[in-house]
């Protein structure tokens, strides 16, 4: 009968035992393969599905619908041009908006965050515009813009810059003193020190905030098209839930969700690109 080889310690040398025990542990226990939690994922997802056709049934279609039945109404919705419109006019808001509140975040926020004298002269304002419920401020944005896409494009430019500000504006605080002072002693300008050094290491902090920031734009963006109920994928919500159309209904809001998830996953891949070291941090 055979044994197996046991490590040895070099001569003069003490034997770990819990270190050898934790190393046999890690050889013994199997790693769990990624195709199977696929499966798992899989299989969840058919089991919700599947639920809520089966008791979707059982319920008024007043009040609720089934994915059937909403496959079918978004096929139609489709086959007439309805959906892509309304889709077209929605990311057109969104893309605009959020380009905007992009712009004036992130460089209000690394203002903010850098210089004290900024800060002292908005901080009230940015804490009382935080605080304020964007919507109720709407019926007067539509007074101001009409009902046109430059209302939809203030709303949502609104409701989604103070997540990218006040995310910028935490990271330019956090960037440790030790490297700013590294840079003022080796005679860097303040360009140098905010190009090199602050903006680099905010950059995490900033991507968060943007993230943040694509999400409350979309529920900005249907907000907006709820009161102005004239395009885009808050209007048909608000149409045929006045028709009291469910299937129909249900088409643009996994539009929205679908929406959401592509564009987070965007800048997921946008931020491992510009800043592949946070990935490896993370790793």
């Amino acid at each position: 009968m055979t044994h197996a080889a046991q490590p040895t310690a070099p001569p003069g040398a003490p034997l770990d035992e819990p270190s050898l025990a934790n190393a046999d542990l890690e050889e013994i226990l199997p790693q769990q393969p990624k195709s199977r939690l696929w499966i798992i994922r899989l299989l969840s997802v058919v089991l919700v599905i599947g639920s809520w056709e089966v008791l979707g049934r059982q319920v008024d279609p007043l009040f609720m619908s089934y994915p059937s039945a909403i496959m079918v109404a978004g096929a139609h919705m489709i086959a007439s041009g309805e959906l892509q419109g309304a889709l077209f006019s929605s990311l057109q808001t969104l893309l605009t908006a959020f380009i905007i509140a992009s712009v004036i975040g992130i460089s209000t926020g690394l203002l903010i965050g850098r210089y004290k004298t900024v800060d002292a002269g908005t901080d009230w304002l940015v804490s009382a515009l935080y605080a304020t419920p964007q919507v109720a401020i709407i019926p007067l944005v539509i007074l101001w813009f009409g009902l046109g896409n430059g209302a939809k494009i203030f709303i949502v430019t609104v409701i989604s810059v103070f997540p990218i500000l006040i995310n910028t504006t935490a990271g330019v605080r956090n960037v440790p003193a030790q490297l700013i002072d590294v840079g003022t002693a080796f005679a860097a300008s303040e360009r140098q020190i905010f190009m090199k050094l602050i903006v680099p290491s905010a950059l995490p902090y900033v991507m968060t905030g943007l993230r943040l920031g694509l999400g409350r734009s979309i529920i900005g963006m249907v907000v907006a098209e709820f009161f102005t109920a004239i395009t885009g994928l808050g209007a048909i919500i608000v149409k045929y839930g006045n028709q009291y159309d469910t299937a129909s209904m249900f088409v643009p809001i996994f539009v929205l969700m679908f929406l959401g998830v592509v564009l987070t996953v965007a800048l997921r891949r946008a931020e491992e690109w510009i800043a592949p070291w946070k990935v490896t941090e993370d790793d």
